[in-house]
């Protein structure tokens, strides 16, 4: 089965959430939102309480933090499944993962993150659904002075890139202007 995957790409606060939005409402199909927000302060959990009352009613919510791929999984096999699915965000996700493993050495955390993307993929793949997916740039921002936010950039910066190569369209958000710089629909 094909994938059919769109990626928003966007700095902070450059719109990429709204635009994702849109595009799955457009749809007017039955979806799932999967959310990687983790509370860690009491200014994350204002924000994820924004975010969870933001969204349509009619939206199921799948909050994941880490395990992505066998918590989608196990969504999409249910007997209705939801036609789209919008996964906020990418960025979130590695963060999460590299403070989850923060104990590991870069090269080891990389690796994890790598094959659990590659897992959440190829799990996609096997859905008859409209998959879109929400990311922060980081190529265009200065190089952190911090080994945790170089690792971040790193390994943030080849998530970005292996999604972008199998979605079939790519849109960079930048001040609220979508930019179309892949499609192959």
């Amino acid at each position: 089965m094909a994938l059919d995957l769109t990626l928003v790409l966007g700095g902070i606060r450059s719109g990429k959430r709204a635009f994702a939005e849109q595009i799955i409402k457009d749809l007017h199909a039955p979806t799932l939102y999967l959310a990687t927000g983790l509370a860690t302060d009491p200014e994350m959990e204002t924000r994820i309480q924004r975010h969870r009352a933001s969204r349509p009613n009619d939206w199921a919510t799948l909050e994941e933090p880490l395990k992505l791929a066998p918590a989608l999984d196990a969504a999409l096999a249910g007997s209705d499944p939801p036609k789209a699915v919008l996964l906020d965000c990418l960025d979130v996700w590695v963060s999460n993962m590299l403070l989850d493993m923060e104990d590991q050495e870069r090269h080891q955390i990389e690796s994890e993150t790598l094959s659990s993307l590659d897992a959440l993929l190829a799990m996609c793949s096997r859905y008859p659904a409209d998959f879109v997916m929400v990311s922060s740039e980081v190529g265009l921002s200065l190089v952190s002075t911090y080994s945790l936010g170089r690792g971040f950039q790193d390994i943030l910066g080849l998530v970005n890139q292996r999604v972008a190569a199998v979605a079939n369209r790519v849109f960079l958000i930048v001040a609220g202007i979508p930019l179309e710089i892949k499609n192959i629909l």
